[in-house]
């Protein structure tokens, strides 16, 4: 059972990092340091949207229109923190 533990905990960080390189692609877009018309770009680009698309379509039906803020992915990062917290706090329970 400690390890059934162990790869939920790695599957979060996965997904934990993904989503800061998804954010720290979409500020360099936005500064204009990285151009969407370049192919490679563009295909990791695409590619982190699909990827993640299905994580923060629940949360941005729930949140208010924030304009050109989306806070999606803050929420998801939250909410992955916390079922680390819980997952650590029960660990006794997977042993």
């Amino acid at each position: 059972m400690l390890s059934l533990f162990q790869i939920i905990l790695l599957i979060l960080d996965v997904v934990w990092f993904v989503i800061i390189v998804q954010i720290i692609m979409s500020w360099l877009i936005s500064f204009q340091v990285l151009n969407l018309h370049q192919p490679l770009v563009m295909q990791i680009w695409q590619g982190l949207n699909r990827l993640l698309e299905p994580l923060y379509g629940p949360v941005r039906r729930i949140l208010p229109n924030t304009g050109g803020l989306d806070l999606a992915p803050l929420i998801v990062l939250i909410a992955i923190y916390a079922i680390r917290i819980v997952i650590s706090n029960n660990i006794y329970l997977f042993v």
